[in-house]
């Protein structure tokens, strides 16, 4: 088909699609799965059909699934993960459902390379607002994609340092956040999140344990 025709089919402008083919491009979740489900194709399909720096197909490697994720090896050792994919207008509705399996079966994935597996339960979440934006490299902005690995909630809830001063995306019972943790009280039974932004309205503020239904911690973004 014509670069026109797909455009007709998802409907978006020539010089989209035209941006859409180059090797880099920066491809919206949204339109992605607008051509997966044209070609009758999950996203995770289109991935397999890419083609590497070598010119050998993904699809010579055998894929696996764990943890609901779905896994390709490539080469050197990193992965291809396609993840489930929460969107900042789902967020009220994953927290709904969230005592129900299905919670985790998102319409929506996401694909992030990774250097090497956790055996864990991967999933991506968009960022809503810029609390954790300073406009440093360690910024997670408003809309930014953000792949965690879950861990047991209680692993905050220890003397453990070295789950500190990192970026967590923490589901709450009303609420979906991202903060970094940067300590914790015992007696209080409370984690301390912190803003990366430094602007009068972002203020840091004590989280109880009991508030959080899951913990997510974060390894990858996209902006």
């Amino acid at each position: 088909m014509s670069q026109t025709d797909l455009a007709n089919q998802i409907g978006v402008s020539l010089r989209t699609i035209q941006l859409y083919e180059k090797k880099n491009a920066n491809i919206p979740i949204k339109n992605l799965t607008k051509i997966a489900e044209y070609f009758e194709m999950t996203i995770a399909e289109l991935y397999l059909r890419e083609v590497n720096d070598m010119d050998e197909n993904y699809i010579r490697k055998q894929p696996f699934i764990k943890h609901g994720s779905v896994f390709y090896p490539l080469d050197h050792g990193k992965y291809l993960v396609m993840v489930p994919l929460v969107l900042m207008e789902q967020h009220g509705s994953y927290l709904e459902k969230l005592e129900m399996e299905t919670a985790k079966k998102t319409p929506f994935q996401i694909g992030f390379v990774v250097d090497f597996l956790e055996d864990a339960t991967y999933m991506a979440f968009e960022i809503a607002g810029d609390a954790m934006n300073n406009q440093g490299v360690e910024a997670i902005p408003n809309k930014a994609i953000a792949l965690g690995v879950e861990i047991k909630k209680g692993a905050l809830g220890t003397d453990n340092t070295e789950m500190w001063n990192k970026s967590y995306v923490l589901v709450c019972k009303d609420r979906i956040i991202c903060k970094d943790i940067i300590g914790y009280d015992k007696n209080r039974e409370t984690v301390q999140c912190h803003n990366l932004n430094t602007s009068p309205e972002y203020k840091d503020f004590d989280l109880s344990l009991n508030d959080i239904l899951q913990v997510f911690r974060i390894v990858k973004k996209q902006l």
